[in-house]
């Protein structure tokens, strides 16, 4: 009988009920798709490992280090190898379609990351192929990319001097089963850079942008990174090695506070959403005085006419907000891919479900209560006479 009342009263005006479902629909979306932005990068956080280290230049990341350092960054107590990576920066065709590249160690770097799930023979002959690459699922769906295929790189931090691309061929093709690594994602031998910088075949100063340090196990993380930092302070270049999931928030930092703009962004949206929905519960009340007067004429308690235009508010928000969290989910695998390059782990997780939900519920209820509190102080005398 209740829903059944509180159903026909969004019937009465289907237009104005419709376009305020229509705002919370909208809201909630977008909400939804800025929580899984910051939840991706956050998470990208939570599953780094603290038997990774990254040593970089105490200078600047863009300061590139000397090769030697592999060699005594591997001989430091509890480090099990050291791998070189290095940024590539290249464009695929135009400067459109940009995703990351690194040039890497092919006979540690699969060690480095056991989240990677390589096919055993398609890592081989990345390995024997010194012009080989490896690509991320989400990067071989955006491009079309397949195994065998070559992929033309415009370099721009390592141009070649006829300003022809590098040529890289695609031997295999990963998934990763943790946020820490995306999967849409160039993988490269540094080797072939760094005979290109020695032939001259690209103008850039030889050395690499960072070591990945893989701290044996059982080995004190903390004491190793001191170790390493105190094996260069007196130069010729000091370093700065850091954990894994601190070296993840600096280069999140680089592009600023994105998590706080993105938050700030959606609370904006939700305040303004929440008085469209308020707006609508006041008008709704004000027009219903006639109809409360009658139904607590005819023995309606105050606490169910507060029930009443509750569960309306609540109804007319969890429609829109139900809707949008089924579409968002629907376009998941759209957004993954249309936002690779930013957020290559894109996931409308079952938390921010459930946070679109909250968000939804809590409109409906919030908006609905100064209405309620309104109608359920109102005698059936002053109702009938249509107002306070």
């Amino acid at each position: 009988m209740t829903l059944k009342l509180v159903w026909r009263n969004l019937l009465a005006h289907p237009l104005r009920n419709f376009l305020t479902a229509g705002a919370v629909f909208f809201a909630v979306l977008l909400l939804s798709f800025l929580q899984a932005a910051v939840s991706t990068l956050d998470a990208s956080v939570r599953s780094s490992s603290t038997q990774r280290l990254w040593v970089q230049s105490a200078v600047s990341l863009f300061v590139r280090l000397p090769l030697a350092y592999e060699a005594k960054i591997a001989s430091v107590e509890g480090v099990a190898w050291a791998c070189k990576w290095q940024w590539f920066g290249g464009v695929y065709k135009d400067d459109s379609n940009f995703f990351a590249q690194f040039g890497v160690d092919s006979d540690t770097f699969r060690k480095s990351y056991p989240e990677i799930l390589f096919d055993d023979e398609q890592y081989q002959n990345f390995e024997n192929n010194r012009t080989g690459c490896v690509i991320g699922r989400a990067l071989s769906d955006k491009y079309g990319f397949q195994v065998g295929d070559t992929i033309p790189i415009i370099g721009r931090i390592f141009p070649r001097p006829d300003g022809s691309p590098w040529q890289f061929k695609v031997e295999g093709i990963y998934d990763s089963k943790a946020a820490v690594v995306d999967d849409a994602t160039l993988y490269f031998h540094f080797d072939y850079l760094k005979e290109a910088i020695e032939s001259g075949d690209t103008n850039a100063e030889m050395g690499t942008g960072v070591f990945l340090a893989r701290v044996k196990d059982g080995a004190d993380p903390g004491e190793v990174q001191s170790a390493i930092n105190a094996m260069f302070e007196n130069g010729p270049q000091r370093v700065n090695a850091t954990t894994e999931a601190e070296f993840g928030r600096q280069f999140i930092s680089m592009l600023g506070n994105i998590p706080l703009l993105l938050r700030s962004i959606g609370g904006a949206v939700l305040v303004a959403i929440f008085f469209a929905v308020l707006n609508t519960m006041l008008t709704i009340g004000q027009e219903r005085t006639r109809d409360i007067g009658i139904l607590k004429a005819i023995g309606f308690q105050d606490g169910m006419v507060f029930r009443l235009m509750i569960l309306e508010s609540l109804l007319l928000s969890l429609c829109g907000g139900l809707l949008a969290l089924g579409v968002a989910k629907v376009l998941e695998p759209g957004m993954r891919l249309a936002m690779s390059r930013q957020f290559p782990d894109f996931e409308i997780s079952s938390d921010t479900l459930l946070l679109g939900l909250g968000i939804a519920t809590g409109i409906g209820i919030l908006a609905g209560l100064l209405p309620a509190m309104r109608v359920r102080n109102l005698s059936p005398l002053q109702g009938l006479r249509g107002g306070v």
